[in-house]
């Protein structure tokens, strides 16, 4: 195991001990020894090789046994046993909203209370607000928890269903009966967040398709196998179908399962209103559905079929019938933004605030990638629990970029760190003064704490934040966090206004949990002018992969290459980066 696995194993021994009621000093002691370790800044094998696990602080005599247990066997007994002692539907209820391991104890001691389902119940029987610490409000919140657990049970982020579709589709393509294949539905269209996965493959073999496909390794089981259809449950609970096709029905099998339903009702319109029939076999001359080969117009590609509906062709992100079927009888679907277009990301953390690497392997890691530039925006001091720096501890780590980037220069490499904090927008004023603020080449403005249920309040914070001349962007807008956290409410279209009449930028957050500002609203944001700002957000150097991500999202927004700032390169960059200090 290394540093990160370890540190999940002691998280989780903490939380099992909490439920059980230990003492919180020890319960304590392994979240503490779990954040430890996630900070260091070498491999944790090496450090236990090297017999120096007991200078680290924090780490006792018991802790270091268990971590070098789990380092060199990949296993510990003690927790397994731990886990098997704690009824599994407690740590389910841990994924509700709002119910964290006291109130799952308390429910449990005093209710008997060992699943969601029991604690349901509870709740619509009143028992859960009579208990101490609890009340009608908290209540209220477990019984809104559940429901939105529920309904997102079998909704997957698009990262995880490209996590477990990649691998599969590479494997299909290598296949030799296979001729052509390609992910369709909702994961095609780069939807945030997807049911399923969807394969097509066109074959003139279906059935050799169909058996090495439900042999691979990640399927856990095996729903459904017929000849041409297969249903099986990848890891992670994320199911998938394959169809196999003919090769002369892959274009419009494509077409039609990647979707989106509204989207293939205007194409089956359109055939109709020139005489055509439109489904997943063809496109047919005919005034009534059929699958008659005669009847074929043929096309071999999706292009093919769109020109012959007399549109220009829809790329997948954008087929939502948003507005692309105008802009395709005009000829203006625009080149959308490549994410080999992006020079790097201006909204990061390093180990100075709660990310994980240093400045150092920050800087070797983006320089691999090829990036020109990344910006460090370590939290600012109010974000205390993610160790926020003060306005010392700031300029402290300006002279540090400075050193790394003056050492980068001498070595006659053109790749900069660009210096910047993440201020907290407050009440009445944002975490830095200006004078701090003026010194940074980045200035992102986010609300992290104290938004509310007032939508007039959240709206007028966040307007203060884009009318300050040293703010360049807005961290994701919403708040929202997919699949745990609704948005706060906030009035995006008066922000977008506010942004564009004062030139700061909003952020599309890459973390494929965040994708905020949401894929909606920047068609409006384009319209007004307003840059995009694609960034990772990155508290790991492997978090640089989420600017792909951010460049699907941003594609199915409708932005080009004109429309994101990092796609400049330095000189540019810094350029526009002055610019709104001398509006």
């Amino acid at each position: 195991m290394d540093k990160d696995q370890v540190a999940e194993v002691l998280t989780e021994i903490g939380i099992l001990l909490e439920l059980k009621g230990e003492n919180p000093f020890k319960t304590r002691a392994y979240a503490n020894a779990a954040r430890t370790l996630e900070s260091l800044n070498e491999p944790l094998d090496r450090i236990i090789a090297e017999e120096r696990l007991g200078e680290i602080k924090g780490i006792g005599e018991a802790l270091q046994k268990k971590i070098t247990e789990l380092v060199t066997t990949g296993k510990l007994p003690y927790y397994d046993e731990l886990k098997a002692s704690i009824p599994p539907g407690l740590f389910e209820m841990l994924q509700i909203p709002g119910v964290g391991p006291k109130k799952v104890k308390a429910l449990h001691d005093k209710l008997g209370i060992k699943s969601v389902a029991e604690l349901e119940a509870a709740c619509q029987a009143g028992k859960v607000a009579d208990l101490d610490g609890f009340g009608e409000k908290t209540q209220t919140k477990i019984i809104e928890g559940i429901t939105f657990r529920r309904t997102y049970a079998s909704r997957h982020l698009v990262v995880s269903a490209l996590r477990v579709a990649e691998p599969l589709l590479e494997l299909l393509r290598e296949h030799p009966a296979v001729i052509r294949c390609s992910t369709a539905g909702s994961l095609r269209r780069f939807k945030e967040i997807v049911g399923d996965v969807d394969f097509l493959v066109s074959s003139k073999k279906p059935a050799q398709v169909i058996e090495f496909f439900v042999t691979q390794p990640g399927i856990v089981s095996v729903s459904a196998k017929g000849d041409t259809k297969a249903t099986v449950i990848l890891e992670g609970g994320i199911q998938a179908d394959l169809r196999v096709v003919s090769d002369a029905e892959f274009p419009f099998a494509l077409a039609y399962f990647t979707g989106s339903k509204e989207h293939n009702i205007v194409m089956r319109q359109r055939a109709i209103q020139r005489g055509l029939r439109l489904n997943e076999y063809g496109l047919f001359k005919s005034k009534e559905e059929t699958r008659d080969p005669k009847l074929l117009v043929a096309c071999n590609s999706e292009e093919e079929i769109y020109a012959k509906l007399d549109l220009a062709f829809v790329p997948p992100e954008l087929r939502e019938d948003h507005g692309e079927f105008a802009a395709a009888e005009a000829g203006k679907i625009p080149r959308l933004l490549e994410w080999t277009e992006l020079h790097g990301s201006l909204h990061n953390h390093s180990n100075w605030s709660d990310g994980h690497n240093t400045l150092e392997e920050i800087v070797e890691h983006m320089q691999e990638l090829g990036c020109d530039y990344w910006a460090i925006t370590d939290h600012s001091k109010s974000s205390f629990q993610a160790h926020g720096l003060d306005p010392a501890r700031v300029r402290q780590q300006m002279k540090e970029i400075k050193k790394i980037n003056e050492r980068l220069a001498d070595e006659g490499t053109d790749f900069r760190l660009l210096m910047g904090s993440e201020v907290d927008i407050l009440k009445d004023k944002l975490d830095f003064d200006d004078d701090l603020l003026a010194e940074l080449d980045v200035v992102v403005a986010s609300l992290h704490a104290g938004f509310s249920s007032d939508e007039a309040d959240n709206t007028k914070r966040l307007l203060r934040a884009v009318e300050n001349p040293y703010v360049h962007m807005l961290g994701h807008l919403t708040g929202r966090l997919l699949l745990e956290r609704e948005p706060y409410k906030v009035n995006q279209q008066a922000i977008i206004d506010a942004c564009a009449e004062t030139g700061t930028w909003i952020e599309l957050n890459a973390s494929p949990y965040r994708f905020d500002m949401d894929w909606r609203m920047w068609p409006y944001a384009k319209s007004k002018g307003v840059k995009c700002v694609i960034n990772c957000d990155a508290h790991r150097v492997e978090h640089a992969g989420f600017l792909r991500l951010g460049a699907g999202i941003a594609r199915k927004g409708w932005l080009t290459k004109a429309d994101v700032i990092n796609t400049l390169p330095l000189d540019k960059l810094m350029k526009e980066l002055k610019r709104k200090r001398g509006k």
